[in-house]
């Protein structure tokens, strides 16, 4: 499995989740990782063991997303263990606050999006300031893990809404921009994946059985169906996809106003 043989990539919130499945998988298929996680420590260690376990190579990081200075610390301590790196995949990110816009602290609005939207941007910015550095465009990756709420709307959740929305316009106005030296963005717009970060969901039966007879599929996704679309994103198989947002949520969101 060498399809990203010889690349480095940094994997945002990979400590648990859909990031934890893009790592491994990028790792398995070659890749040198970079792990992170802002709290626990030991899931990012148990990722760690895992991919050394099977043959791969990474390292971890303490991130904070939302910290500029914390970007800054991190990828200055990335360069100095990886030099140059390939793909960046902006994953990090927390829920909502399942409250009505008229009842939304600054608080809430703010913890949201600045994990959300401005993360990936502090990323992103300190990502292709590298590339700048190592004029190493071409080929390099940005992939971001927003959701179908990206363009899907849902009761109280204006400040997770409106972060994932701009996380896609933020994409393709990089893919805009970086268009003429072939570095690619893209997004990954999950919809209800078997994670911790669904677990107001997924840790009752009942709302289980009640959010999966909603979808299609009649099923949550695995979080290696998003690693899985990821890695062809990675690849040189989309040299030419950038711009773009895969949605990977089992019909879920084309299911119309009747739904």
């Amino acid at each position: 499995m060498d399809t990203l043989k010889g690349k480095k990539a940094i994997v945002t919130g990979s400590s648990s989740g859909i990031g934890k499945a893009i790592a491994y998988l990028f790792a398995k298929e070659g890749a040198e990782v970079a792990v992170t996680y802002n709290s626990g420590e030991d899931r990012a260690k148990a990722v760690l063991e895992e991919i050394e376990k099977s043959g791969g190579k990474a390292r971890i990081y303490r991130l904070n997303v939302a910290d500029e200075a914390d970007i800054e610390r991190f990828f200055a301590a990335v360069e100095q263990d990886f030099g140059d790196i390939d793909i960046l995949v902006n994953n990090a990110g927390i829920n909502g606050s399942l409250t009505p816009v008229e009842d939304m602290t600054t608080e809430q609005w703010d913890n949201v999006v600045k994990v959300n939207l401005y993360g990936p941007f502090f990323c992103s910015r300190a990502f292709l300031q590298l590339k700048k550095k190592y004029g190493t465009y071409k080929g390099s990756r940005i992939i971001n893990i927003t959701s179908i709420h990206q363009y899907i709307n849902v009761w109280g959740n204006a400040n997770y809404n409106a972060a994932k929305a701009g996380m896609r316009n933020l994409a393709y106005t990089m893919a805009l921009e970086l268009a003429d030296r072939e570095l690619t963005v893209n997004n990954i717009a999950p919809g209800m994946i078997l994670t911790p970060i669904n677990e107001r969901v997924t840790s009752d039966p009942e709302k289980l059985k009640r959010a999966e007879q909603i979808i299609p599929f009649h099923r949550g996704g695995k979080p290696e169906e998003v690693a899985n679309v990821a890695l062809f994103l990675a690849s040189a198989a989309s040299s030419y996809v950038t711009g773009s947002t895969y949605t990977v949520d089992g019909a879920l969101s084309i299911l119309g106003p009747d739904a």
